[in-house]
């Protein structure tokens, strides 16, 4: 049974969405939304960046779902940020889902120009067009930025976490602001995960609920109350991904996956990205 997170402006959030990052265009973005849907997921998570947005609408229309039913987060790219196009960027983003509303819009990275980025954002959420507004791999230091321009607080705050990167002090400090964290590569993703995955202290607590390894990380990240967005391409994982609101890891067991932490990112720090 999905659960849903409340966000600082009212709108539920489900807590598991799917990822379609480097999902390719067409047929594969399509399936995996679609068996995503039959699964029982209602939020799927897109970006200007990642060149599907036509496919997650087209998936989403197929699946005779209400849209009401469905969270479609989708996010600004830096480019548009720096160019000052935001409201250009959002209504592009908006004919391609095929859609009239997005429920949550994010900034894609702190790139220069994100405080009077975020300012359009408030605009567009005034109008209706947006139900939530939040940033993504935001530290500390921008979100006092936004704080001191904005009206609004951000709604989530998606950055990345995962066993070898915590990153508890941000997530610790997104709480305290009132900010829901959003986890990205919540599986530390590509090789890394195979690593991860392989962990001997993962899979001792796998076989004792009866889970995956990869099952275990996910519920780790939501006893630590966040948002997870797994992305899977696999029909048999995207299944998997869902079924982990059925066992609780006990407090020893979430220090000992806690205690895996490396410090080491798998994706560019949001202090000195070049892209």
């Amino acid at each position: 049974m999905m659960e849903n997170v409340k966000l600082n402006d009212g709108t539920l959030i489900p807590r598991i969405g799917l990822g379609v990052f480097r999902t390719r265009s067409g047929e594969e973005t399509e399936q995996a939304v679609r068996w995503a849907l039959d699964a029982g997921y209602r939020h799927i998570d897109t970006a200007k960046a990642y060149r599907n947005e036509e496919s997650v609408g087209r998936a989403i229309r197929d699946s005779g779902i209400d849209r009401k039913e469905i969270f479609i987060t989708t996010k600004l790219w830096n480019e548009e940020v720096r160019s000052g196009k935001t409201k250009q960027a959002f209504f592009d983003s908006l004919d391609r889902l095929g859609v009239d509303y997005i429920d949550l819009y994010l900034i894609h990275w702190p790139a220069e120009g994100f405080e009077q980025a975020w300012l359009e954002m408030e605009k567009l959420y005034e109008e209706g067009y947006i139900k939530s507004i939040g940033v993504s791999n935001f530290h500390k230091n921008h979100l006092d930025a936004l704080k001191i321009k904005g009206k609004y607080t951000p709604s989530v705050d998606q950055i990345e976490s995962h066993p070898y990167f915590s990153n508890q002090e941000l997530i610790d400090e997104l709480h305290a602001r009132g900010i829901a964290p959003e986890v990205w590569s919540p599986l530390a993703g590509g090789n890394r995960a195979q690593e991860l995955l392989a962990e001997p202290v993962l899979k001792e607590i796998a076989e004792k609920y009866g889970k995956t390894a990869a099952q275990v990380v996910l519920r780790w990240h939501m006893q630590r109350d966040t948002i997870v967005i797994p992305k899977s391409v696999h029909q048999d994982r995207i299944i998997s991904n869902l079924d982990v609101f059925d066992f609780e890891l006990s407090a020893e067991d979430m220090r000992w996956i806690s205690s895996l932490d490396k410090g080491q990112r798998v994706g560019a720090n949001p202090d000195t990205f070049d892209f």
